[in-house]
């Protein structure tokens, strides 16, 4: 890496809390929850009063923008990493309000004793014994505050504790005011460098090896916006996301934010307060990707930090007049992606396939690249409104059985968007599946695919939800579905006892926990079977079949139980199978399985 690309130097706190109360330097986590216990506030204070390292922050500096009439506009530097250090500075020295886990404003309060000996607490995180005491000072935020008199202070705090000694005092508060003296590492990375190059420096800077996500970067370039409302657009990402999976929060919004639930923005959100549904709950990334593809037709998270940074992609330099085309068309984005109406239908359009719930969708790329077209499709002219759903439902099996979007999904993702907007998305996807769906894959490739020991296995699911359906019952029933079964979390159980094969030799978890050995079965019927061995309990129930007494499931005749066997995708040979036959077992099943999920894709 060149050093010309960035610089690394240490810099006062005071220095780095006046370029953020200054506006010089943004700290997009401010807005966001300060994950930071308390008692990692006091432990920081207390590490730098005893003279300990404060660690690197990474800075970011925006490029210099081309303004309409010419000129040039210095961008601000943006904190990427660092964030809760500097924030929980700001909080305890100059007593700034940060948002807590709950989005609620709090200020964090550090008390200090000044008389404290070795041994004793000095630092603590106030509570009511702090404001009753006359040895504690209740808030350090209060020895920050510009004016503070010091022989003031030293005077009264030693009238109220005779046994202290006004030097000592002062040296103490004098120690306790040097913490803003104390250095901080400063790398400041410069606008030239690419987001790989970034991550690359964060990674080998960061004592913990974390990665950073091109997401977490497109959000601070969104957070740090005032001009174009990039700070209330970075809200609205994020209590989407929050309130899809807990939509109790809703309330917390409207109570402890007054700014945002008084916005445009709060209203359209507020339907997720009575939004139960797990099918699909994006993050924010999931939000910006769907955004960035829908309506700037690129798959690239780093390209949207870029367009957000005023890039010209053609001249290679930055323009105010893309920054502000950029955010409106990231806010056209957000607000089609949060609306109402089009989330309900792009859910509804995947519980119609079968996908009931949030387990039976593993990829959340997947996921984004489907409501990407169901947006694409929606405000385009190319298919009719009746269409839509068939072929974002078309589109989305077919990348969950192929895989499509696991391998480098942003590349794979770009490529699709810009084969779609040449060619039609009609034209792309019938080309698509005469190339991917052809009967080697149906007859081969996807039975090789069902080998595997995955619970979660997406072929595992779209088989699921091909039970769902074609309204499947379960195994040995005549009125329990499998549809319920999934629906309230019904067990997955073995086909072949997972205990009968271990008392014949079979130890190996992978080899009996295959997926062509799983179905959903009713505890009660799973309990009668037990260790038996399905020649011992699929004759059980033929004979009740003719005799008529129930002793598993409730089938009681020949029709009911050669319909039960094909929907559950059993071979008619099971009657006479023990553990020899396990092997020849998988192998049959995994074929009636494929050609379940074939007849399934061709069914919708």
């Amino acid at each position: 890496m060149e050093t010309t690309k960035y610089n690394v130097n240490q810099q006062a706190i005071s220095t780095i809390l006046g370029y953020v109360s200054g506006g010089n330097i943004a700290i997009p986590e401010i807005q966001r929850p300060f994950v930071w216990k308390k008692t990692q506030v006091r432990d920081l204070i207390d590490s730098l009063y005893n003279g300990y390292p404060a660690g690197y922050i990474i800075m970011w500096q925006n490029p210099n923008i081309k303004l309409k009439d010419g000129s040039n506009s210095m961008g601000k530097k943006i904190l990427i990493d660092g964030q809760q250090r500097v924030t929980a500075l700001m909080t305890s020295l100059l007593g700034m309000k940060v948002i807590d886990s709950n989005y609620k404003e709090q200020v964090i309060k550090i008390a200090f004793n000044p008389l404290a000996q070795d041994g004793e607490e000095r630092f603590a995180v106030q509570d009511s014994s702090h404001l009753k005491s006359k040895k504690w000072i209740p808030d350090i935020s209060e020895i920050f505050i510009k004016g503070f008199s010091t022989y003031k202070f030293i005077g009264e705090y030693c009238k109220n504790n005779p046994e202290a000694n006004d030097d000592n005092i002062n040296s103490v508060l004098m120690k306790l005011i040097s913490i803003l003296n104390c250095q901080i590492g400063v790398v400041e990375l410069s606008h030239s460098l690419d987001i790989n190059e970034v991550t690359e420096i964060f990674i080998r800077i960061n004592s913990q090896g974390k990665t950073l996500n091109q997401g977490d970067f497109a959000m601070s370039k969104i957070a740090a916006d005032e001009k174009y409302g990039g700070n209330m657009l970075r809200k609205t990402i994020d209590y989407f996301s929050h309130l899809a999976v807990a939509p109790h929060f809703f309330s917390h919004i409207r109570d402890n934010d007054a700014g945002f639930s008084s916005s445009e923005y709060f209203h359209k959100i507020s339907w997720l307060k009575e939004d139960n549904e797990d099918i699909y709950d994006p993050e924010f990334s999931d939000i910006l990707r769907v955004a960035l593809m829908s309506q700037f037709y690129r798959g690239k998270l780093s390209d949207l930090v870029s367009l957000l940074a005023g890039r010209n992609f053609e001249t290679m330099s930055f323009e105010e007049r893309i920054v502000e085309e950029s955010f409106a068309k990231l806010r056209e984005g957000v607000l089609a992606f949060i609306n109402e109406y089009n989330f309900k239908q792009f859910v509804l359009s995947l519980k119609s396939l079968g996908l009931i719930k949030g387990k039976m969708l593993t990829s959340q790329v997947t996921l984004d690249f489907a409501y990407t077209l169901y947006l694409m499709l929606s405000k385009e002219n190319e298919v009719s409104k009746s269409e839509v759903k068939y072929y974002v439902q078309k589109w989305f099996v077919l990348s969950v059985l192929t895989s499509r979007y696991i391998t480098s999904p942003e590349s794979v993702m770009d490529k699709d968007i810009r084969f779609i907007r040449e060619k039609g998305f009609k034209q792309f996807f019938e080309e698509q599946e005469a190339a991917e769906l052809s009967d080697t894959f149906w007859n081969v490739g996807l039975v090789q695919k069902l080998e595997t020991s995955s619970i979660n296995s997406p072929y595992f699911n779209v088989y699921c939800a091909a039970q769902v359906k074609f309204s499947n019952t379960s195994l040995f029933s005549t009125t329990t579905k499998v549809s319920d079964l999934i629906s309230v979390a019904g067990d997955i159980h073995h086909i072949f006892p997972k205990e009968y094969l271990k008392q014949n030799g079979m130890d190996d978890k992978t080899r009996y926990n295959q997926v062509a050995n799983y179905i959903y079965l009713d505890t009660q019927v799973n309990i009668s079977i037990g260790k038996k061995s399905p020649k011992e309990y699929f004759n059980i129930v033929l004979k009740q079949c003719e005799n008529k007494t129930i002793l598993i499931g409730t089938l009681q005749s020949r029709d009911d139980f050669d319909r039960n066997l094909s929907e559950n995708d059993i071979p008619e040979s099971i009657v006479d199978m023990e553990a020899t036959d396990y092997g020849d077992f998988l192998l049959e099943r995994r074929r009636l399985m494929a050609e379940k999920i074939r007849k399934y894709y061709y069914s919708i």
